[in-house]
């Protein structure tokens, strides 16, 4: 048996180096990507890299049980098979994703419910950067008097197989932008040094330097965002406030292909840019989804071990698909699909689950939170307040059941928690709300222009980050543009018709009629004011159509993960004043041309 052991061991830990390298080499492929300029061929990376991990498992737990045969349940043996798989991977970087890897396989091959530390690696004994023995690779640049000098060296080290199309001019506007910014902050003191990561990082149509500056007493991060034109690279945006650069890290974002040696290192870096960021939303936004979830779930474990306050449901309308429930002092929200779903929802759980793999496979764009599935989550029955419990046994006991005095869900997504944007207009003054309708139509312009139609767009269905961006969170009624037939809205014929509570028209099942939106949106008179001038256009059918014909034709809209702006043109004590969101209908002129 104990040469079984080490079989299995042996064949459990090469399946995580096999699924870690066919990761990377899809990672790699990110580079041509952007020289190319093919954020298709990127978008379809993404999805397959995504991808790739259930199919490893899947692979690995096969092959396991075919060697295991009448054994494939013995937890004993398994025990074994871990201890020997911890030895062995010892020594490798970033080991807690093969701890991670291990736990796929054994609770799926168990159906473990909770956890069960006889066979697999308990989350909350397993620190995720603590295999960051050395730091992450990175240039380092002093600061010798100049800073043009300084950045003329930045892009000769940073080179691609397609030419800048003006260094010089680059180097200027690099150094202009961080010379205003830190007179904008108030800094007297100059940059001694500048730190920026070797491997580049890469979305859809930008590659991004990121690194920081730092002088006497002072850190700030910086984000160098590069764009690939008709005429060579340039670059687009200079990042540098830790908020900006946090919304580029967002949850709500597709995940960079950065291809790093040690992620935890590069996890401690980013995490000294970024403190307010959760370690789990970093090693997600850098592909690693399920060292993701295990951090979470860590953080969530011990968490309830030195809080003693009870989950109860989260603000907000009551949900017809989901309960959602929340813990006061955590930051996120629990959400269990219903067995029963209220008119006029008409689909099913598995469409409703289908909904959300779409969005964890799709571009976000910014406007979409990246929920996290789990699944046979133990809680303790006495940290629930009793009338949340009650409902989650009444109305989702196909999922949630009583074993002793712990509450075991099958099945749940956890998601960041924001506040829903119909409570938020209410607590803020004039100017705020005013900005938050029209940020609430540039989310669903946003959307719109990555073949994403929210469906219902009650403003309960969107919430409002601490950046105050407003994001949508309700995916039951989520559909590709793509898949829609918008109608204008027939002309009633006679007064009886117009009368009639139901249409007098034919309604297909995929059809829209964008005029009728603003009978929903619930805003108050000022706030559809500011929507309407900024979003009129959203309401017309002709605004869907167009786009429809556009993506169907394989031209997607650039939707960008920054707001281009010039610090050296918005110097002053209004720099962190809510600005308009300016309206993307196409990619930003070059600063260039």
């Amino acid at each position: 048996m104990e040469r079984l052991a080490q079989r299995c061991a042996r064949t459990a830990m090469e399946a995580f180096i096999d699924y870690d390298q066919r990761f990377s080499a899809i990672t790699r492929r990110a580079a041509g990507r952007f020289e190319q300029r093919d954020p298709i061929g990127q978008q379809r990376d993404n999805v397959e890299r995504i991808e790739l991990y259930d199919v490893c498992v899947k692979r690995a737990r096969a092959a396991l049980m075919a060697m295991l045969g009448d054994h494939a349940q013995d937890k004993t043996l398994w025990s074994r098979i871990r201890d020997l798989y911890s030895i062995a991977i010892e020594n490798y970087p970033d080991n807690e994703f093969f701890k991670t890897f291990f736990n796929s396989i054994t609770r799926r091959l168990f159906k473990t419910i909770g956890v069960d530390p006889e066979v697999e690696f308990v989350a909350s004994e397993v620190e995720p950067t603590r295999s960051a023995r050395t730091p992450v690779a990175k240039h380092v640049y002093l600061n010798r008097g100049s800073l043009q000098h300084l950045f003329d060296e930045v892009l000769s080290d940073f080179r691609f197989r397609v030419p800048y199309r003006n260094t010089d001019r680059s180097v200027r506007y690099v150094s202009a932008e961080i010379e205003a910014f830190l007179a904008a902050m108030g800094e007297t003191r100059r940059i001694e040094s500048i730190e920026l990561l070797k491997p580049v990082f890469y979305q859809p149509t930008r590659a991004y330097l990121v690194g920081c500056m730092t002088g006497r007493g002072f850190l700030y991060p910086l984000v160098i965002a590069l764009k690939n034109g008709d005429d060579g690279i340039v670059v687009d945006a200079v990042i540098m406030s830790e908020n900006d650069v946090s919304m580029l890290f967002s949850f709500t974002r597709s995940y960079f292909h950065v291809d790093l040696k040690t992620v935890g290192a590069a996890v401690v870096f980013l995490k000294r840019l970024l403190p307010r960021k959760p370690i789990d939303e970093i090693y997600t936004v850098l592909g690693r989804a399920k060292q993701g979830k295990t951090e979470r779930y860590r953080s969530l474990v011990r968490h309830a071990e030195t809080s003693s306050d009870r989950y109860v449901h989260a603000a907000g309308d009551v949900g017809m698909v989901m309960i959602v429930f929340t813990l006061p002092s955590y930051d996120v929200v629990f959400k269990v699909i219903r067995d029963r779903f209220a008119y006029p929802k008409s689909m099913t759980r598995e469409e409703v689950k289908g909904k959300y793999q779409l969005v964890f496979r799709h571009d976000r764009a910014g406007r979409l939170v990246d929920a996290q599935e789990f699944r046979r989550l133990e809680f303790a029955c006495k940290r629930f307040a009793p009338e949340l419990l009650e409902d989650l046994l009444e109305n989702a006991g196909q999922t949630c059941r009583v074993e002793g005095d712990t509450l075991v869900i099958d099945h749940l997504y956890i998601e960041r928690q924001l506040r829903p944007l119909n409570l938020y207009l209410q607590e803020v003054d004039e100017a705020q709300g005013r900005l938050a309708a029209i940020d609430y139509g540039q989310a669903i312009r946003d959307l719109s222009r990555t073949n994403i139609f929210a469906g219902d767009l009650l403003l309960k269905n969107f919430g409002v980050t601490r950046h105050g961006r407003v994001i949508f969170y309700d995916y039951d009624e989520l559909c590709l543009v793509t898949e829609c037939k918008f109608r204008d809205l027939p002309v009633a014929s006679s007064l009886e018709d117009e009368m009639r509570a139901e249409a007098w028209f034919y309604v297909g099942p995929n059809d829209v009629f964008p005029e009728q939106f603003v009978e929903f949106l619930g805003f108050r008179d000022s706030h559809r004011e500011a929507f309407m001038e900024h979003h009129g256009d959203l309401l017309t059918a002709e605004y869907w159509r167009t786009l429809r014909t556009r993506l169907l034709a394989g031209d997607m809209p650039e939707v960008l993960p920054y707001q281009p702006r010039s610090w050296v043109e918005h110097r002053g004590p209004d720099l962190y004043a809510p600005r308009i969101p300016r309206r993307q209908e196409g990619p930003p002129p070059s600063r260039y041309t």
